[in-house]
């Protein structure tokens, strides 16, 4: 533990729900562990700016982090940014660091010469205002190559922070398999439906129909999923409700009950009597490192199970093109209208599945054609995560108006060949690379502290 000599602050910069799980969560734990945990000595905050693919929870989320001591959420961020007013007139002391852990680099440059700080960025792809900053903290090697050699001095390759979901705690894990009913003859299956109401929708009365099928050609399977943290209980039960997804019957998909029993796990219960288990603590990275596969939309989930090695399917089904039609309320009328019904449920499509598809394509799905879906997956490029960093498929990406039984068949023959498994692992464990980047990067906080 490095002893300070006088009360500092770190201001940590962050924005989305990926970078708080696998960049913040695991620096300020480092951060404690070098400095210490008493705030009159070492304060942190944290302070996110907006991002695209936030949920609006983030704030939420990481004010339970024990190691921050101030959060401001993103709302707030602009004033923040262009006047240094905090929204709860946070006060600063004199000495301090501002870390990046996400947004845009130069927020760091413009805050820290704001409060006089040292600046420490974490660069993953790109380290940017080199003249400006004080210290950088690269995740590759390669990025030394791409900064001015005068200042080489500020450089320092930390590694992935991505890789330290991977440090699991095995009597955490044992708990967990406690509280499951978890045998060592079973295997387990991690469903992450999404987290927003258009991939909820569709998603979780699939996930409950895919566990099903599955369940009936492995009997050995058991089924969780991780709720996100922006959703209770009873609304992700909701999109599993005929009565209140009429999306369930568009699609021929199964049903299930939300049971919550008093001392155990909760769980949706399908019509055949399947119990999927709803995990509710967050980060949810011991649960999901005992995952034989995971059944994943694409997001940031497909960042966390990479840094857990964790073998995957990724579906993006495209069957929102027709089931927006059974939508209640004004999406559901547009849809239906004639001529700007297609036209709109085009435009959710685009934002479902991306924007990579060529005018012609587009045009295909609006006149309903029949579409080649190899065609628009080639068209698409690859969406998740470690097919992204990897350059190539190494796990298996599924789009198109995806059925349940297609996707069961592609997850058996995957539970079914552990050598394939095996090898996905090895490849996610690959990218991920090597732990220790966190406690890398805090020295270069310490060091900064010390200039």
């Amino acid at each position: 533990m490095s002893a300070i000599a006088q009360p500092v602050d770190i201001l940590i910069l962050s924005n989305g729900p990926g970078e708080l799980a696998t960049w913040v969560r695991p620096v300020v734990k480092a951060l404690r562990s070098r400095l210490g945990n008493d705030p009159d000595q070492v304060r942190i905050s944290l302070v996110l700016s907006p991002c695209v693919n936030a949920s609006g929870q983030e704030a939420a989320i990481a004010s339970r982090y024990p190691e921050i001591n101030r959060v401001q959420a993103a709302a707030d961020f602009n004033r923040f940014l262009l006047w240094g007013q905090a929204r709860d007139r946070w006060d600063w002391r004199r000495r301090g660091v501002v870390l990046f852990l996400g947004g845009d680099q130069f927020f760091t440059v413009v805050i820290g010469k704001r409060l006089g700080y040292r600046t420490v960025t974490y660069a993953e792809w790109q380290a940017r205002w080199p003249r400006w900053v004080d210290r950088f903290g690269l995740a590759q090697p390669h990025l030394q190559a791409e900064i001015p050699s005068r200042y080489a001095h500020k450089l320092k390759v930390v590694g992935d922070l991505m890789a330290e979901a991977a440090q699991i705690d095995p009597a955490q894990q044992q708990a967990i398999a406690n509280q499951l009913n978890l045998t060592a003859d079973q295997e387990l299956i991690g469903l992450l439906p999404g987290s927003k109401p258009l991939k909820l929708g569709l998603g979780v009365p699939l996930s409950v129909t895919i566990a099903e099928q599955i369940h009936q050609s492995r009997p050995q399977t058991q089924f969780v999923i991780p709720v996100a943290p922006t959703l209770d209980l009873v609304s992700l039960a909701r999109y599993a409700d005929p009565k209140q997804n009429r999306l369930i019957s568009v699609i021929q998909a199964g049903a299930a009950n939300l049971v919550e029993p008093r001392s155990a796990i909760p769980y949706l219960e399908t019509e055949r009597g399947l119990r999927i288990y709803l995990w509710t603590a967050t980060p949810a990275h011991d649960l999901l490192a005992q995952c034989q596969l995971c059944l994943t939309t694409i997001g940031a989930n497909t960042a966390e199970l990479t840094a857990l090695a964790v073998p995957m399917l990724v579906l993006l089904p495209t069957q929102q093109q027709d089931v927006m039609r059974a939508w209640d309320g004004l999406p559901g009328l547009l849809a239906n209208l004639p001529i700007i019904g297609r036209f709109w449920a085009v435009i959710i499509l685009w934002i479902v599945i991306g924007q990579g598809l060529g005018w012609r394509t587009w045009w295909q799905i609006w006149a309903g054609k029949t579409i080649n879906w190899d065609l628009v997956k080639t068209g698409l490029g690859l969406r998740a995560w470690p097919n992204i960093w990897a350059g190539r498929e190494i796990v298996p990406e599924l789009v198109g108006p995806l059925t349940a039984q297609t996707v069961a068949d592609q997850a058996i023959a995957l539970l079914a060949d552990p050598e394939r498994r095996s090898q996905m692992q090895m490849e996610l464990k690959k990218i991920r690379g090597e732990t220790g980047a966190a406690l890398k990067l805090a020295q270069l906080v310490v060091d900064a502290l010390e200039l």
